[in-house]
């Protein structure tokens, strides 16, 4: 009753090629957010305020006329220095703090962050240039895709895989898998808290800077609150997969994205507001029937490591 009244447009393959491709995206997201909680049992609500700084790196690329190369190499590097810093100067000192400290540290630093781009470039949105040639279609199979689809799909296949040899794989990965489960107890048999901690911080941040990526070539022009909206709805999708452990933070995030990708594909225009409703009532309803997140198993299980 409810879809009928809604007129919803028929879907399509350039529709589920696009969900797809946010999901990835929104996967990134989604396992940056996860291995800061495992680690330091952090919601770091200041992702987006990380994102918008690799868009306007982005913007200022295209204003100076650098390469597009350049420009990416450009976000990542703000990215990943506002990353190291927010660490250094925020979370390590209040490192002994309450979760509630923590977790009041992360607003007021991405409040800081979204007031000072506010001051320094105002609320007119910038250009971020040629990354949008990436929404030109490929015509695969007779069917016409955006390149920006099968490129963030790809490449969020990619980062996901070397991020999981990484963690299963390497001395790295096992320390901060067993600081996901038990810190302190981690700290007493050997595990370096400031490598781990620092390690989970740089990944968090390159994975953020790559979803950066593909944000502005989708949105093209990029603002104060750019990448806001994202994290708050990726961060939804960390809580419903499970946001103690990376693989259920990782299918949460794509899932919300996935959904969120097809619904905004086949809601008519002049319905498109009602999007984010729908996407945080499903997950209310996920919650209220899963409330351990959709992908973790129902007791908790002790992951071995």
């Amino acid at each position: 009753m409810i879809l009928a009244l809604l007129n919803l447009q028929p879907l399509t393959w350039p529709t589920i090629a696009n969900a797809l491709a946010l999901g990835g995206v929104y996967a990134l997201m989604a396992v940056g957010i996860g291995l800061v909680f495992g680690v330091l049992r952090l919601v770091n609500f200041a992702y987006g305020q990380l994102i918008m700084a690799g868009g306007f790196a982005l913007a200022y690329g295209a204003t100076w006329n650098l390469p597009e190369w350049q420009s990416i190499l450009l976000c990542f590097g703000v990215v990943l220095v506002l990353s190291v810093l927010m660490d250094r100067l925020v979370f390590r000192p209040l490192r002994t703090s309450s979760p509630t400290v923590m977790l009041v540290a992360t607003f007021a630093v991405a409040f800081l962050l979204q007031s000072i781009a506010l001051l320094k470039f105002g609320p007119l949105p910038r250009s971020v240039g040629s990354l949008a040639q990436l929404n030109a279609p490929w015509d695969i199979f007779g069917v016409e895709i955006k390149k920006l689809a099968v490129i963030a799909v790809a490449t969020a296949a990619g980062c996901l895989v070397i991020l999981q040899l990484l963690l299963t794989r390497t001395p790295l990965g096992l320390h901060m898998r067993a600081a996901a489960m038990d810190f302190r107890t981690a700290r007493l048999l050997g595990v370096r808290a400031n490598r781990v901690i620092g390690a989970a911080v740089i990944i968090s941040g390159l994975l953020a800077a790559t979803a950066t990526v593909f944000l502005s070539a989708q949105a093209i022009d990029v603002g104060y609150t750019f990448g806001l909206q994202d994290t708050i709805i990726v961060l939804a999708g960390v809580v419903v997969g499970g946001m103690n452990r990376p693989i259920p933070a990782t299918l949460g995030g794509f899932s919300i994205g996935f959904a969120t990708g097809i619904l905004g594909g086949v809601l008519p225009a002049d319905k498109s507001q009602y999007l984010t409703s729908f996407i945080f009532a499903a997950v209310i309803v996920v919650l209220l029937v899963r409330p351990n997140g959709l992908f973790t198993r129902g007791g908790g299980a002790v992951e071995r490591v």
